[in-house]
């Protein structure tokens, strides 16, 4: 009875898969009008998507201290350095 199991869960998948792309395919030929009508509006909804998940780390690549250390006298240490 074990032995069974494995084999018919295999044919409800190939029997799922299969149905899965007939009925893709019925849809996308008889409703093409419907789809290529909000294909306009689908790239302009992917333009604000792709914005803020591509350019979601902008502004932690540089998280390190950009600011110059500063000494007692309110100088940077770089400009100290110059300046003996």
């Amino acid at each position: 009875m074990n032995s069974n199991k494995p084999r018919s869960v295999r044919s409800v998948w190939i029997i799922f898969c299969v149905f899965t792309v007939v009925a893709a395919f019925y849809l996308l030929t008889e409703h093409r009008a419907h789809l290529l009508g909000w294909l306009p509006y689908l790239i302009f909804l992917a333009c604000p998507l792709m914005h803020v998940f591509m350019h979601g780390s902008h502004g932690r690549a540089h998280q390190g201290n950009s600011t110059p250390e500063k000494d007692a006298s309110g100088t940077s240490a770089r400009q100290s350095h110059n300046h003996r």
